[in-house]
């Protein structure tokens, strides 16, 4: 018997980790690793635990189950591959610090017991470490690696395994499955996919979309059909939202990376004319930008907490509990930064245009550190992604790999007029601006208090000055680089 142990590949479809083990029939494992637990928050782990619900209805469909542990996969995985007599452990790989000692722990503890073990790059097209300069270095600037990215051939997508090579776990053989685990010290078993309050969490403010690969599914095949056409000309606008929300199906796996490209080549093929072509690769770009930042996070572990860019001095960030407090509310007085902050709240997700601005805003004009941002974020994004959140962030702060230039620095009125002029979307989550004319809030920073409170007495005045604190900003870094 071969056991997998799923982590980031909740499906069953396009898993090259159920193709990594011998011929004989795999039996699937999860394990809800406390480490992993300590990191996560309540939109993620809703999203997540409505995934494992579809993905063992998956595996039940085909006569066979998915097992459920608590514990430290050092002992649970061990355990579990000796006391079901299993041959060998395959595992999909992830390249966060924190898997990769998870993972190597895992490796030794299964070589001293004698199994097989084997892991599989699944989650990426081209592995952390494929993609190099000539001298065989990561690259740290992205227009070079997409190049290659884009030439480089991708993988076809695997097919599910048969209902024949899966273990079947009915009556009488789940019940000793089950006696076996139970009987062993160390390993807890869930019968069922535990709840939010059993695993320690509150239920999440926010909407959270359903998770499982029939939804991903639905969500490519309508993303392929029209809005893909579109995506270079509109993923910029908000209020169209032209995008395909498949972000946090690709941060869990429950839809794999070969299955979407193919969805797009497709959609390439059937374009009707060289602008529609040109948008289904825009969108491709964004598949390379998460590889790109995956291989970064892989090179550079430690970027998780510290500037990816070395400067001469600290950055001289500001402590201010109110402002940073108000960026969090969605209380700033900029419409577009604020809009974007609710509509974290509400929905655990927020439009990549508007989390540009509403990173640079926190970084550029309020001048705080962009980790209150990142964890802010990793505690209210459903689609948090180590990898492509910390890139992100580092990108607006201008303390990344191929950031934005520390003298760029988005004017957030600018942004809203520009990219939602008639502000649609900033109506759609500032409650306090609805009726409100879209000249009167994309000027709000110029108007007289008096003014503002004629159009909108329950909305905020600005917190900052926009001009002196883009001054202010660009002298901070100038400082830092030993200019000034």
């Amino acid at each position: 018997m071969h056991l997998h142990w799923h982590r980031r590949d909740l499906r069953l479809s396009d898993n090259l980790g159920l193709h990594g083990g011998p011929d004989s029939e795999t039996l699937p494992l999860f394990v809800f690793d406390p480490s992993v637990l300590d990191h996560a928050a309540p939109p993620r782990m809703a999203f997540l635990l409505d995934s494992l619900r579809t993905l063992r209805a998956d595996y039940r469909e085909r006569g066979s189950d998915l097992l459920l542990a608590h514990g430290s996969p050092t002992t649970v995985v061990p355990a579990l591959a000796e006391v079901l007599d299993a041959s060998t452990v395959t595992w999909c790989r992830d390249y966060s610090g924190l898997a990769r000692e998870r993972d190597v722990a895992v490796r030794r503890e299964l070589d001293e017991a004698g199994i097989e073990r084997k892991s599989v790059d699944d989650a990426v097209h081209h592995r952390p470490g494929e993609i190099t300069t000539n001298d065989g270095d990561p690259y740290k600037v992205f227009t070079y690696f997409s190049r290659k990215w884009h030439d480089r051939a991708k993988d076809d997508a695997a097919p599910p395994p048969a209902a024949d090579e899966l273990v079947g776990v009915e009556g009488t053989a789940a019940e000793q499955v089950a006696a076996a685990i139970d009987n062993h010290d160390g390993v807890q078993r869930y019968a069922e996919v535990p709840t939010m309050v059993e695993l320690g969490f509150e239920e999440p403010e926010a909407d959270i979309p359903a998770g499982g690969t029939e939804r991903a599914q639905e969500l490519l095949d309508a993303f392929c059909e029209r809005d893909i056409y579109r995506y270079a000309e509109r993923r910029d606008y908000p209020a169209d939202d032209c995008s395909s929300r498949l972000s946090v199906h690709l941060k869990y796996g429950t839809i794999g990376i070969r299955t979407v490209y193919e969805a797009t080549e497709r959609a390439r093929e059937a374009a009707d004319s060289e602008d529609e072509r040109e948008s289904v690769e825009e969108f491709q770009d964004q598949l390379a930008w998460r590889e790109f930042y995956t291989q970064v996070l892989w090179d550079r572990p430690d970027v998780v907490t510290n500037n990816f860019k070395s400067y001469e001095n600290e950055v001289a960030w500001r402590e201010d509990e109110a402002a940073l407090q108000a960026w969090k509310d969605g209380e700033t007085g900029y419409p577009i930064v604020d809009a974007g902050m609710r509509q974290l709240r509400e929905e655990a997700f927020v439009h990549n245009r508007v989390r540009m601005i509403v990173a640079s805003f926190l970084t550029k004009d309020l001048l705080i550190d962009w980790r209150e941002g990142y964890d802010w974020f990793r505690t209210k994004l459903v689609d948090h992604d180590t990898a492509n959140d910390n890139g992100g962030w580092q990108w607006a702060a201008s303390t990344g790999t191929d950031a934005q230039p520390y003298f760029r620095v988005f004017n957030p009125m600018t942004q809203g007029e520009r990219y939602d002029p008639d502000a649609e979307y900033i109506k759609r989550y500032v409650e306090e601006l609805q009726g409100v004319p879209a000249d009167v809030i994309h000027s709000w920073h110029e108007l007289e208090p008096g003014t503002r409170r004629m159009h909108a007495a329950d909305y905020a005045h600005p917190i900052v000055d926009h001009s002196e604190r883009r001054e202010q900003a660009i002298s901070m870094f100038e400082q830092a680089r030993g200019d000034s």
